[in-house]
């Protein structure tokens, strides 16, 4: 309590100071206040004593060398500044054994998207010493138990890597019920404060240091980047954005707002080339593909009803060119085809749907008369193998054993996306950041058959940044055959690992 005491006498103010004299050294109120700070130290420390760390050894040969290193897994308590524990994030990092310096030693830390994902994928799908083992091309399921083998792929000989599952996802889990996590600014700020103190425990401040998110970890990614070093005075080195997404407005449609068909348009025709339905130089199509989703698609959209009949039947006969789909059907619907009814429709004759995360995967339909496919058969290829990999995994080879279920997939909805009426778009915060900070890099690595978060959308977002002209310089675009976990793909697991080497090196 603050009392005003200005036009206070003499007699009231000692009084007032009399009373709270009183009160503070009354020996109930003492003895009480003594028992609330016991026992919130006693919760402290239940927190602290339940989220122990286990490390392990072991060695994985890379590019012919033979790689030593320790892998910790952990929780990290997340607190107030008065101690009090906010949450506890699951994570797990693997550190070289032989390094000397490592104020010479990049760290990576990566993080999937969603929202409500675990790492996993990253960790054992692409960038960690362990690999959950898929077919060649990676549009196969292969029969369970799935378990990890040794990745010739990681990138461990070039960085330290520490996976992260934001709150709620993982192991992860909020130690104060009544605060949220689940929210665009929430999400950066915890995984923020998580990153500080794993860099501040490992003394790793002059680490060269390395963001990758993948999807919607993306928006996070492009948000942590302006959050640490605003907030902490974090500046990165580099920002890897693997089929991501800044820009919600490139991949949900609205009234007035055509976008996201612009930008789904090029993936679209790489995949119908993939399926065969349009002939050519897959780069050329998708290219041109590019040139017209630009061009006289986005003017034709942008005139709207104030369109005549004869360029509409015009746009519709190039897209049908570059998608596959029928003149008509594409007529039908207004010259608007959203990628769930372009997965549906484009082998129908077939009997077949196209997935999601990677669309070179075809499997059988599941409700013939539905305009929707029901099902992303892409999605069924990865899933129940990485679940069974990683928990045996967690249990036998990092020997972390916990009662609770480790979470794939949480459930963090609803999700709080910050200002009403304003769509999420992190992009003039990655701009910020890059602005600030002139040695930041980004690498923007894209896969041809993602419907998930189509390349269009992300490469638009990056065309409308608005950073220093040469800062454009420290961007790359990188591109890979397969969708959305392109790694899944071998021949687009080498290719990624080789351009992670150059841009970390």
């Amino acid at each position: 309590m603050i009392m005003n005491t200005k036009n206070c006498s003499p007699r009231s103010y000692a009084l007032a100071g009399g009373l709270c004299l009183a009160f503070s050294t009354s020996p109930l109120l003492c003895a009480e206040s003594e028992n609330n700070e016991k026992n919130q130290r006693a919760t402290n420390k239940s927190v602290e004593e339940n989220l122990q760390s286990v490390e392990k050894k072991g060695s994985v040969t890379i590019d012919g060398k033979k790689i030593d290193y320790k892998v910790t897994t952990s929780r990290l308590v997340i607190k107030k500044d008065d101690g009090t524990p906010r949450a506890s994030i699951f994570n797990v990092a693997y550190t070289r054994e032989d390094i000397d310096d490592l104020n010479q030693r990049p760290v990576l830390f990566a993080f999937n998207g969603g929202p409500g994902s675990s790492a996993v994928w990253l960790h054992l799908g692409a960038l960690g010493p362990k690999i959950v083992p898929t077919s060649s091309d990676g549009t196969k399921p292969l029969a369970p138990p799935i378990r990890v083998r040794d990745n010739p792929q990681s990138i461990l000989d070039v960085a330290d890597l520490v996976f992260i599952d934001p709150v709620s996802t993982g192991y992860s889990r909020t130690e104060n019920k009544k605060e949220n996590f689940h929210g665009l600014d929430q999400d950066i700020k915890s995984v923020g404060d998580f990153i500080r103190r794993w860099v501040t425990e490992n003394k790793r401040w002059g680490s060269p240091k390395y963001l990758l998110g993948e999807s919607y970890g993306g928006v996070r990614a492009a948000g942590l980047s302006m959050e640490l070093q605003n907030r902490y005075g974090m500046s990165l080195n580099g920002v890897v954005l693997l089929s991501s997404l800044m820009d919600f407005r490139t991949l949900r449609p609205s009234i007035g707002n055509d976008l996201s068909y612009i930008a789904y348009l090029p993936a679209m025709t790489a995949v119908a080339h993939y399926h065969g339905k349009v002939k050519g130089d897959r780069n050329t199509l998708v290219k041109n593909s590019q040139k017209f989703a630009s061009g006289a698609y986005a003017t034709a959209l942008l005139k709207g009803y104030a369109l005549s009949q004869l360029e509409r039947e015009n746009i519709a006969k190039q897209l049908s060119a570059f998608t596959g789909l029928s003149a008509s059907l594409i007529l039908q619907y207004d010259l608007r085809i959203n990628s769930s009814r372009f997965r549906k429709e484009l082998l129908r004759d077939q009997g077949i749907v196209i997935g999601r995360f990677d669309a070179r995967v075809a499997w059988p339909v599941q409700e013939k008369a539905s305009d929707t496919p029901y099902y992303d058969p892409s999605f069924s290829v990865a899933k129940g193998a990485f679940s069974t990999a990683m928990l045996g995994y967690l249990g036998g080879g990092l020997g972390w054993v916990d009662e609770k279920p480790y979470e794939i997939i949480a459930n963090v909805h609803p999700w709080d996306w910050g200002k009403k009426n304003d769509i999420v778009n992190t992009s003039s915060r990655l701009a910020v950041a890059m602005r600030d900070n002139p040695h930041l890099r980004v690498l923007v690595q894209c896969g041809h058959t993602d419907l998930a978060t189509p390349p269009g959308g992300i490469l638009h977002s990056i065309d409308h940044m608005k950073i220093p002209q040469p800062q454009r310089k420290n961007i790359t675009i990188k591109w890979y055959d397969a969708g959305h976990m392109f790694y899944l793909n071998e021949p687009d697991l080498k290719k990624m690992r080789r351009d992670l080497v150059e841009f970390i090196d």
